[in-house]
């Protein structure tokens, strides 16, 4: 059975959602399969998740090698009880407007996997499957790579805003509203295709209208000139004088022998309502129909929203514990050193969903 720590025990350890960014990444999302021993194999690799990133990241400790592991809605009530779950655990939001679609689709468990070298996120990915076998069918794999200097495949630099330090602490970690789950967080992704000739057809000054930054310097357009259906005014959430972040992780990829390219979006945040908003705001348009024109050139093909735990809980979860209570972490404990942000700066492609234009 799961033992939550008790009022005096140590905080809990938290799963490594914020590193500096890395060269690659592997997203893989899975559904789990219906028998009783299907859900039983994934709580076993549950408390084993942590060993298997030291014994593949063993090899090379300077590559950074990480492994963040999330839970979808359904998922979350068939292995742990519906009884006590995150407060703002949903299945992804659909959202359609006009031609404008973002989907949901499947997926029970998400693995985030980071490091510099591919071969390491490639050797911990094929341990992962290998451990869950035939009780999960992979909805969908991704493989991001570092593209020149952080930009994305159509030519920005992605990820300019990411909050760091206290202020990552604050805009990504649960802490006192639900306090079962204090030091979780909340994940989604979306993968987006783009139409990379159409959008080579732009002359670059559309193209940074449409971003918002300039292409080449990086460097956000003043308000004077900024349309208000550019990407990051769209993405830009503020809540009672109070500007909310996310923390962006994503990655471009893609196979141009089959002409598919691509960024992968995957942004964590304290509560699923500021990217729901962001998403409203570029597929709908702020005000309707004054949506986000980079939609014109990119097609979000998958969506999904996971509750990440702490690393404390997961490696306390039994094949026979039916459901396992939370294990709170004490977020005020926790440290820059615990929780560290990117630092690299740039516009954001889209699935960047920035959380701050300035």
């Amino acid at each position: 059975m799961i033992t939550p720590p008790s009022a005096n025990s140590a905080a809990a350890v938290l799963q490594k959602i914020s590193t500096p960014m890395t060269r690659a990444a592997i997203f893989l999302v899975v559904t789990v399969n219906p028998a009783d021993a299907d859900a039983a194999t994934v709580k076993s690799l549950c408390a084993d998740l942590s060993a298997l990133v030291r014994t593949v990241g063993f090899r090379d400790p300077d590559s950074g090698l990480t492994c963040v592991m999330g839970f979808g809605s359904s998922a979350w009530d068939r292995l742990f009880g519906a009884a006590e779950r995150p407060l703002e655990l949903h299945p992804f939001r659909e959202i359609i407007a006009d031609t404008r679609h973002a989907v949901a689709t499947p997926g029970d468990l998400l693995f985030h996997i980071r490091a510099d070298r591919m071969d390491l996120c490639f050797e911990l990915e094929t341990l992962i499957l290998e451990r869950l076998g035939t009780s999960i069918t992979v909805a969908e794999e991704v493989q991001g790579f570092q593209y020149f200097d952080n930009r994305d495949l159509l030519g920005f630099v992605d990820g300019t805003e990411n909050p760091a330090d206290q202020e990552a602490i604050d805009a990504i970690l649960i802490g006192a509203e639900d306090p079962g789950f204090t030091g979780g967080s909340y994940v989604i992704t979306q993968k987006y295709l783009h139409d990379m000739a159409g959008w080579n057809s732009l002359p670059t000054e559309v193209q940074e209208k449409i971003i918002g930054r300039t292409k080449l310097a990086n460097v956000e357009l003043d308000d004077t000139v900024k349309p208000t259906y550019a990407h990051n005014a769209l993405t830009t959430i503020v809540e009672n004088g109070e500007e909310k972040k996310i923390l962006r992780e994503n990655r471009p990829f893609g196979t141009p022998g089959q002409g598919e390219f691509g960024t992968y979006f995957i942004g964590y945040c304290r509560t699923p309502r500021t990217i729901e908003q962001m998403l409203e705001n570029m597929f709908i348009g702020r005000p309707p129909g004054n949506y986000d024109r980079l939609l014109d050139f990119s097609k979000a093909v998958t969506g999904t929203l996971f509750f990440v735990p702490t690393s404390t809980f997961l490696d306390n979860v039994t094949p026979g514990d039916p459901a396992p209570a939370a294990s709170p972490a004490d977020t005020s404990t926790v440290t820059s050193a615990q929780l560290v942000s990117p630092v690299r700066d740039g516009s954001l492609g889209i699935g960047s969903l920035k959380g701050n234009s300035s």
